[in-house]
């Protein structure tokens, strides 16, 4: 995949070249991301791959999440201007749910289980934006309804087993993009929400990145669904961009074209077997790249 992108230098946000992530002895190392190269703006930025292909690996390496065993260097990676590379911890720390937020796809492992949703999201208030006592507590309120929360006083007292898949998920976009972040990842938002209520989160989270001039980076499984909501689309394959499209239609790679055959369809004739990837040639492909 070529390195520049249609984004333009004015609009960038976020510019990474040359991007690995590396696990294991500095001997045989195993690489998770490797020569990742992209530009964001303020739009809606898909990354799709199979398990283990090195989106969410990604994501998190953009944040500095990984553990001291991870081996992260770049070329390049600048957050509108700021190389992270360089940051401390202490300023990278500052950036995260400021300016950086990542939304996590399961909120029943992502929220804290012994606090009441409406004291997580008033934290949020008090650590970035310096917000005490009831001001903290009034901006969350604020924030679950923006999120379209309706009963926000009772939801403001449950706990997090308390609340279903959908709320729950609202809870964590309200939580991270209380700050109106500049850069938005979401990694596989929808992915414990049932088929009917993916659409309307997918839909809020659109809305309120677009509200705060945003990038979005959408990381998931389901390319027809990034299809529909991204600008632009990034596909992974062991731990490579093996290809960048705007449309499923302008799918070029074998495995890109692997990924959509293999979706089933509700038009035309059902098929007795859905097509899987030739794994033989995607690893020559690898072999060779």
């Amino acid at each position: 995949m070529p390195a520049d992108t249609p984004t333009s230098a004015s609009d960038r946000l976020l510019h990474v070249r040359g991007l690995d992530v590396t696990f294991g002895r500095s001997a045989n190392p195993v690489f998770a991301v490797k020569g990742a190269s992209f530009d964001l703006g303020r739009e809606r930025l898909g990354i799709v791959g199979e398990s283990g292909s090195g989106k969410s690996t990604l994501g998190r390496a953009i944040m500095r999440l990984h553990p001291k065993s991870a081996r992260v260097t770049a070329d390049a990676m600048r957050f509108m201007g700021t190389d992270l590379m360089s940051l401390g911890e202490a300023a990278m720390s500052r950036l995260r749910g400021s300016e950086i937020s990542l939304i996590l796809q399961d909120p029943r492992y992502s929220l804290n289980p012994v606090q009441p949703v409406g004291m997580q999201i008033a934290e949020v208030a008090e650590v970035h934006l310096g917000l005490k006592g009831k001001a903290s507590r009034a901006a969350a309120a604020d924030m679950l309804a923006a999120v379209r929360i309706r009963d926000v006083e009772r939801t403001m007292g449950l706990y997090p087993h308390e609340i279903s898949g959908g709320m729950g998920q609202r809870v964590m976009i309200a939580m991270m993009l209380l700050n109106k972040p500049k850069l938005v990842i979401a990694d596989e938002p929808t992915s414990a929400l049932d088929v009917s209520v993916r659409s309307d989160v997918l839909t809020l989270l659109d809305n309120l990145v677009r509200e705060n001039a945003s990038g979005l980076i959408l990381i998931s499984h389901d390319i027809r669904m990034v299809a529909r909501f991204c600008d632009r689309i990034i596909v992974m394959y062991a731990g490579r961009m093996v290809e960048e499209i705007t449309s499923l239609a302008s799918a070029r790679h074998p495995y890109t074209l692997g990924l959509i055959a293999a979706m089933p369809s509700l038009d035309g004739p059902r098929p007795d077997r859905l097509p899987v990837l030739d794994r033989q040639l995607l690893a020559q492909m690898k072999e060779s790249a």
